[in-house]
């Protein structure tokens, strides 16, 4: 998978050195240097890239102030001198940022954590679209239509996972993995130990999902996510 990646930044060498470590990764093709968001604008909302090099500290416009203007497809990599603007920066969801003077391994690590990301995000849009997956469960392979998971139950190595009128499936695999592979927020980790298909809810009752006869806890690591898709979908 190969990443199109554009850098804006106001001082000339700062972005000749980025220039050049981009040149210099097979996985990145750089479409575009620009020396202000002002002059990037128009070629970055109607041709997006996959990845952004962005200075902060620029005059006319911000970085702060032109991720908002950006497609939300393209992944924020901040770049400046000033660490201060760190917390700013993950404010609006960058994947990353760089410190300069920015050394090629930083820019190579967070270069691949892109990389890891689309591909993830890639998978999930493959089971969304098919809505089923295959699990190894007693030396075979089972298929799990996720239209009919109710939720999953994290075991140790393995997970339980419940399904509509249909008795459970233990498989080989840790929460984690699972979790990343479910398309979200359809699915949803609530508590360390279940991931709950959010749109098979029918009760939630004194913080904890009801299914039938089992109540699901929502723990406190999980209930803000939780409760923002709760109130997206509830009546006032």
């Amino acid at each position: 998978m190969i990443l199109k990646c554009a850098i804006i930044d106001d001082e000339p060498l700062a972005a000749d050195l980025l220039a050049s470590y981009a040149k210099k990764l097979p996985l990145l093709d750089l479409r575009g240097t620009y020396s202000s968001a002002v002059t990037a604008m128009k070629d970055l909302r109607d041709t997006p890239v996959d990845l952004l090099f962005l200075d902060i500290q620029m005059p006319e416009l911000s970085g702060l102030e032109f991720v908002k203007v950006l497609p939300k497809q393209t992944k924020i990599v901040f770049t400046s001198a000033f660490s201060q603007y760190a917390v700013d920066g993950y404010k609006v969801n960058a994947l990353g940022y760089l410190l300069k003077p920015i050394s090629y391994e930083d820019f190579v690590d967070v270069t691949n954590r892109a990389l890891e990301q689309f591909k993830n995000e890639q998978q999930m849009n493959l089971y969304t679209q098919d809505k089923f997956i295959f699990v190894k469960s007693d030396y075979k392979l089972m298929k799990i239509d996720l239209d009919e998971v109710l939720y999953i139950e994290g075991l140790k190595d393995y997970v339980k996972i419940y399904r509509e009128g249909q008795r459970p499936i233990l498989s080989l695999i840790n929460m984690k993995k699972i979790d990343e592979t479910l398309p979200h927020p359809d699915f949803m980790r609530v508590h360390r130990s279940f991931i709950v298909h959010m749109c098979k809810i029918q009760m939630v009752d004194r913080g904890r999902i009801v299914f039938g006869e089992e109540f699901i806890p929502i723990s406190e690591s999980y209930k803000q996510e939780v409760q923002r898709f709760l109130d997206i979908h509830t009546l006032m």
